[in-house]
């Protein structure tokens, strides 16, 4: 060990005599001193504006711009300089015959080596580490796991990239094709797991070997045995490497030899990493405050509950306009998608068959007119070097799995092995792929029954398989929406009253929209008998249908205020409600938390108000009212674009807040009732939930998924919510932006120039 320690301080003796070491110290210095600056500046500059530093420690270590996670980009031009002449000056001098005849072994001179790059790898995390440091004392409540696990990640980096450069500088005494051949070994390190995706055994190998993302765990808080395994692989594996090349100067070996030994290292090392990443040998610490790469407790608690095996197939027809997204050359990628399920479930199956069928793309006639479905599939089939054979045609198909239902476009079939099935989908957003909440779910429907959703048809109430503005489609069933019903674990029906004689116990919660008509005594009699026995009912009307309504209301002690509810405003009609949302609402909801503390409002076109006239027992609480000033149920006017709107108080126009949507609850029959009245149906229809108005920042899915969370006693949509992490503050102002500046793209740069510079004079003296 001694004469370990002698090589390595020796080699640092060197290293730090030539200017390469401390023009990469100052370069490294400098430019994370940058990027931690403009982190700053940044957070500084957001605090200023009123808005919370979420997250103060990611923004500022590990974000974009973050001191810590930036630098990666940089590594690989600066090892590569700095290992270029480990071994070849000692071949370029002629000392590594002195080295060979000396009591020294191989071992010992590569190991020397490799520990003095190690000391230079701790300098360089120890710069990283000082903003750490500085971090800790002016932020409120550092996550410190999650920025140590990120140095440790950047330590393990330069490790990795030590070993490859100290190989490489054993093979040349030519310093500069020693540098060149460490970036070429990287560079295909990084390209390699690009390498034979196509062919499933091949695919595992190459993307296991590539370097390319490999610290990203790291940087999120994440530590995985296959990546942490991987760097002390890569580490070992060019170690023996360099060893072996020095002995090859001593012993002669014919290149069989040789050849057989690089070999065998390769192939265990290769076996050690296949084995490795194997799901059901992984293991995992998340190091980040609030566990952001582990799934949340609602997730936890349905894969407690999910025994057996599961397999989750992919149906990709290559018609469909989004086939591409999971070629075989990217299942490797795929599978990450459900890395959090695997972890705790690693008997999951990915599966993926492909197939081609009549689907709606209209890009098919643009790109293919005139041809069939097999003529378009055969084409397809050639450009990704297919055979056609190993696509399933549309006979073919059916028999497996009737999609028809599906509209024949990419789908997963989640199934355990009791043949429970559920569909997971993509969605027409900028996201396209599940969530963890879309996920869980999928999942759940398979353990627990999903709750069932009624709503009452045959009195004009708005149509869920209608697509027009007013209709229920896209919340309710529309599969490429997210945030549909149906997507978010919940069965969907309809119901005539007037063909039932109650109302089925299936049924979870009852909708009533919009009746134009009025209800029968039978059909009032069965929505009373519904709202006796204890059970859940979302209500929304409109102006012109309180008569209509209100005997449903009645139930409560509640009715819709007559006339229609205006607001004073200078671009849009007066009866555009921008309602905001209560204290109570926010209390009762995070995510309608989330939306006031944004300045979101809820716009309800043509609503009505709500009040109680009489007590029912129920505990009422208001979710969103209208302005105190400005607003009040307009009586007479009924054109809102040609007429404006005046309050005339001697009709009983009272300019006052309004509730526009209310919550009720009651313990009955031994169980919590919910209630959700809405003073507007428009709301929730197709043409509000997508429409954008300039100025206006609006939030109404909102009020779908936390009506029917809180009529689920928060069961469903699934809440995979996490709290918002305590480092929430940073302790500077923004004046402090400038001086951050000088200190870390100034003062430290300097003084370490400043030191090299000191160190170049005294040995001049000498």
């Amino acid at each position: 060990m001694k004469t370990i320690l002698k090589i390595t301080k020796n080699e640092l003796s060197t290293l730090f005599y030539s200017p390469i070491a401390w023009l990469i110290l100052i370069i490294f210095t400098f430019q994370s001193g940058m990027a931690y600056a403009e982190a700053w500046g940044d957070a500084l500059r957001s605090q200023a504006l009123g808005y919370t530093v979420i997250g103060a420690t990611r923004r500022l270590l590990l974000g974009w711009q973050g001191a810590i996670s930036s630098m990666q980009e940089h590594l690989f031009l600066y090892i590569p300089l700095l290992t270029m002449g480990l071994m070849s000056q000692e071949y370029n001098r002629g000392s590594i015959k002195l080295l060979y005849s000396s009591p020294i072994t191989n071992r010992q001179i590569i190991f020397g080596k490799y520990l003095s790059m190690i000391v230079y790898a701790l300098i360089l995390v120890a710069i990283l580490f000082v903003y750490y440091a500085f971090t800790a004392f002016t932020i409120k409540d550092i996550d410190s796991s999650f920025a140590l696990t990120a140095l440790l990640g950047i330590f393990l980096m330069i490790c990795a990239y030590a070993a490859i450069g100290l190989f490489m500088s054993s093979l040349t005494s030519y310093q500069v094709v020693a540098a060149v051949g460490t970036l070429a070994i990287l560079a295909v390190l990084n390209y390699i797991g690009n390498v034979g995706q196509e062919i499933p055994f091949v695919r595992d190998i190459t993307y296991w070997l590539s370097i390319s993302g490999r610290a990203d765990t790291f940087f999120k808080g994440l530590i995985t045995s296959e990546d942490l395994l991987y760097f002390l692989l890569v580490i070992i594996l060019f170690i023996i490497f360099s060893i072996l090349r020095l002995q090859s100067e001593r012993t002669k070996r014919t290149a069989s030899q040789s050849a057989l030994r690089y070999g065998g290292i390769i192939v265990v090392t290769l076996l050690i990493g296949y084995v490795s990443s194997r799901p059901a040998l992984r293991c995992y610490y998340d190091a980040t405050e609030m566990k952001d790469n582990t799934l949340t407790q609602n997730s936890l608690d349905v894969m407690e509950q999910l025994d057996g095996p599961l397999t989750i197939t992919s149906y990709v027809n290559i018609l469909d306009e989004d086939y591409f997204r999971v070629l075989p050359r990217y299942h490797n990628q795929d599978i990450e998608r459900f890395e959090k399920y695997i972890r705790f479930k690693p008997e999951i199956k990915m599966k993926y068959v492909y197939y081609y069928d009549k689907v709606d793309n209209p890009s098919l006639d643009q790109r293919y007119p005139g041809l069939s479905d097999e003529q378009r599939a055969q084409k397809i089939c050639e450009a990704l070097d297919w055979n056609i054979d190993q696509v399933l045609n549309p006979e073919q198909i059916r028999q497996t799995e009737d999609l028809s239902a599906e509209y024949n476009k990419f789908v997963r079939v989640l199934e355990r092995g009791n043949g429970q099935k559920s569909y997971l989908r993509l969605y027409d957003d900028n996201m396209r792929f599940p969530t963890e909440t879309e996920i869980t779910a999928a999942l759940k429907r398979m353990v627990v029954k999903a709750p069932l959703v009624a709503f009452v048809t045959g009195h004009g109430e708005r149509n869920i398989n209608g697509g027009g503005d007013r209709d229920y489609y896209a919340f309710s069933q529309y599969k490429g929406f997210r945030n549909s019903l149906i997507n978010q674990g919940f069965d969907i029906t309809t119901l005539a009253l007037d063909t039932l004689d109650r109302i089925p116990d299936e049924v979870d919660i009852l909708v009533i929209s919009d009746i134009r008509t009025p209800l029968s005594s039978k059909e009032q009699g069965m929505i009373d008998g519904y709202i006796a026995e204890g059970r859940n009912l979302i209500i929304a009307g409109e102006p012109r249908r309180q008569k209509q309504m209100n005997p449903t209301l009645a139930n409560f002690g509640l009715s819709f205020m007559p006339g229609i509810l205006v607001q004073e405003s200078k671009d849009y009609p007066a009866d555009l409600i921008l309602s905001s949302i209560t204290k109570a609402a926010e209390d009762l909801s995070k995510r309608f938390s989330d939306a006031a503390y944004f300045g979101y409002k809820i716009t309800m076109p043509s609503t009505v108000g709500i009040k109680q006239i009489e007590e029912k027992g129920f505990t009422i609480i208001p979710l969103m009212t209208t302005d105190s000033t400005g607003s009040w149920s307009e009586l007479e006017t009924t054109n809102f674009v040609e007429d404006t709107a005046r309050i005339n108080p001697a009709i009983g126009e009272i300019e006052q807040a309004n509730v526009t949507m209310m919550y009720l609850t009651r313990q009955i029959n031994g169980k919590k009732q919910g209630i959700i009245v809405l003073g507007d149906a428009d709301c929730i229809g197709n043409g509000e939930l997508t429409r954008q108005r300039n100025g206006i920042e609006s939030s109404n899915f909102t009020v779908v998924t936390e009506s029917f969370r809180l009529l689920t006693n928060g069961e469903y949509p699934i809440d995979t919510n996490r709290k918002r992490s305590s480092d929430n503050k940073v302790y500077l102002n923004e004046k402090s932006g400038v001086w951050l500046k000088i200190l870390f793209m100034g003062v430290f740069p300097g003084i370490l120039t400043f030191l090299s510079l000191a160190l170049w004079w005294r040995r001049r003296k000498k």
